[in-house]
Order: structure tokens, then sequence, then C-alpha cells
């Protein structure tokens, strides 16, 4: 079991100082995808970097320029992945303070035909000024410096940013203390999220600050059991296969049979992800480009 953190105070637009370094104001746009909302990060004091600024609310735009201290000036915004309750404000927010915008835009915008929703939505126009793709870049300001980390698997330009003084990691939507994240084809990549997932557990954070709901104060045992439900769902799969229920539609019913049927459309995404990944590493077999309506087979 996942040993959810969903817990969490706070008000819609009021910062909260959460750390000696990090003040965190969120947003009023809670949701299936979004928790409760939004958490924008500030960083340092003075001149200060902004995470994951949010979808393009005015008032959470006065929320985050409210939050500043007199003589404060907002120099780096810094986007985890460019999904519309992440990454739209930035621009908003650069034209009120001047500030460049940091993050990775995505390669080649994903042609997903299925009618399924699975996010809030996607701001495929975000371009940042500057490229942090590949990640291994160093953020710095008075008193405080983030490191990008590439973490490809939600999204094919997810980063997280490592703040090294307080050995913590803002994890956008890559890791998530409330609910497991989102991996669906063709943008998300259920190869690159589990090589993802072990990078930041090699790392040894002290804690995960994710965009949406509470920090992660057990971060190794948290990754853990996130790593563990993969693998578990993969075994799942695989056992299907192996009975010869050799086509997703086929195998959700039974993999998701105490989930509500109008869910099992979304499910069936997930299962993608994971087929996909599975014929990468040569377990499963397939006639052509794994799909959908695929059949396969055990390798």
């Amino acid at each position: 079991m996942i040993p959810y953190v969903r817990e969490i105070k706070f008000d819609y637009g009021k910062a909260d100082q959460v750390s000696p370094l990090i003040r965190r104001v969120v947003a009023n746009n809670p949701g299936p995808f979004t928790y409760l909302g939004t958490g924008t990060y500030i960083i340092g004091r003075g001149e200060v970097a902004v995470i994951d600024p949010g979808p393009d609310m005015d008032e959470h735009l006065e929320a985050i320029l409210g939050a500043l201290e007199p003589g404060e000036k907002i120099t780096h915004i810094l986007i985890t992945h460019h999904h519309s309750d992440h990454s739209p404000l930035a621009g908003p927010l650069k034209a009120r303070t001047g500030a460049t915008i940091y993050g990775c835009a995505v390669a080649e915008i994903p042609v997903d035909d299925s009618g399924v929703r699975m996010e809030a939505g996607a701001d495929f126009g975000f371009s940042p000024d500057v490229s942090l793709c590949g990640g291994g870049q160093v953020l710095e300001g008075p008193g405080w410096t983030l490191e990008a980390i590439a973490t490809p698997g939600h999204t094919s330009n997810h980063i997280c940013f490592a703040l090294k003084e307080e050995n913590a990691l803002f994890s956008g939507d890559h890791i998530m203390g409330w609910s497991t994240t989102v991996i669906t084809p063709p943008d998300g990549d259920m190869t690159d999220y589990m090589d993802s997932l072990d990078l930041v557990k090699a790392r040894d954070f002290s804690i995960l600050w994710p965009t949406h709901g509470p920090p992660v104060t057990e971060v190794a045992p948290f990754i853990d059991a996130y790593i563990a439900h993969r693998r578990a769902r993969e075994a799942q799969v695989l056992k299907a296969v192996t009975e010869g229920h050799g086509r997703i539609r086929e195998m959700v019913p039974v993999l998701y049979a105490d989930v509500d049927p109008r869910l099992h459309p979304a499910a069936a995404r997930s299962v993608l992800g994971h087929m996909i990944d599975l014929v990468k590493r040569g377990l499963v077999t397939t006639d052509g480009k794994p799909g959908p309506d695929s059949d396969y087979r055990r390798a």
C-alpha cells in the first residue's frame, strides 16, 4: 500500500512560509487532476524564484505578487512541465515582473485520438526563455541554489528542481503524496517514468514538495511504495497476457474489477503505457506498433 499523505492546511490565495526558504500559494483550481489546487512555490528572499505559477487565473497572479515582501523581485520562473495547471501563468507573471522563464518545451505535440481525458489539459504553446531539457543546469539566487533534474515519464518534458540548501525536491507531478501519477501514451512513457523514479530515489532527498497536495517527508519508503505499486500492476498485466487475455479491452474489466466501469477507458490508457514498456523490454510481443487495439502475447 502506498502511504498517501493528503492532509494539508492552507487558505486559497494566502502565502504560507512552509520552510526557511519556501513559501507556498495554492490556486483555487481544485479538481480530479489537481487535488485541492496548484501549489505555487516561491523560493528565497529578495531575488526569488517561482516554481509552477499555475493556471492563467488573475486572482492567483495577484496572490503570487502579493506574497512578495517590499523590495522583493521575482527573477526566475521555473516550470516542471506544460500541463495547463502548471505553466500558463508563466507569461502573465513574466509580463508583470520581467523574470526569465525556465523549463523544457515539448519536442513534438503528441496526437491522442482516444478521446479519454487524463489530465487537466495541455499548454502546448509553452516555450521557455531558457531551455532546461536534459537537466543538470544550476540556477542561483541570494541564499538559494536550484538544480534542474530531467524526470521524463509523466510527460516527455518533465523537470524536477532540487533545492540544495534544504536537500528538497520540487517534484511537480512526478511524485505526489495524494495520488499515483498518470502515465499515458503518447506523451507519457512508463519506461522513462520508472527510470526517473530510480534516479530520484538515488538522490536521497529529505523532503518532496509536489505541485499538488502536501509534502512527502518519508521519502525513501514512499518512493519504494510507488515503485512497488507499478511493478505489481505490471505483474498483473503480464499474468493476464499469459492467461490469454491478449487485448487491453479484455483485461481491463479483470484488472480493474473494483473500479467504476466509467473509469475503465482511462484505465485502458494506463495499461497501454505498461504494454508499450513491456514490448520495449522484450517481455511481451505484438504485431506492429503497440496500440490500444493490438493483440499482445508473451514473448
